[in-house]
């Protein structure tokens, strides 16, 4: 089942929603137990070591320390993972407005981790593309 290609329909009808709570991005050269992994909303391995994103009450209880929070937000639109345009045109204009990102593709939706301070501000900007 393949999602929506065309650029001016996935910005018309992302429909950003954002997740309830705070995550964390945790990065270890060993990998994490497996009862963490299957909490994780994100699971990446690199040469360096394992990343994973995870709820902010579970990361307390991996590791020490305060670490920068983010909020999730979930362009609910069903991308193509071949679409051309579409997370550049967010970026461009979320990076406009002082915000930074990290986006995340999944099979069917993309999904931007924002700093959780600016959180409500992401969501006008993201809003703003529907009008």
């Amino acid at each position: 089942m393949s999602g929506e290609s065309n650029l001016g329909t996935l910005l018309e009808n992302m429909k950003p929603d954002m997740r309830e709570g705070a995550f964390v991005f945790l990065t270890s050269s060993d990998a994490f137990s497996e009862a963490v992994q299957k909490e994780a909303v994100m699971v990446f391995r690199e040469l360096e070591g394992m990343t994973i994103i995870v709820r902010q009450e579970l990361a307390r209880t991996i590791c020490e320390g305060v670490q920068p929070q983010w909020a999730m937000i979930t362009l609910t639109v069903h991308s193509d993972l071949s679409a051309v345009g579409f997370l550049a045109a967010i970026t461009e204009r979320l990076a406009k407005a002082g915000i930074s990102v990290n986006p995340v593709s999944a099979f069917y939706h993309d999904h931007l981790f924002v700093p959780w301070e600016k959180r409500d501000k992401a969501m006008k900007v993201l809003h703003s593309f529907g009008k």
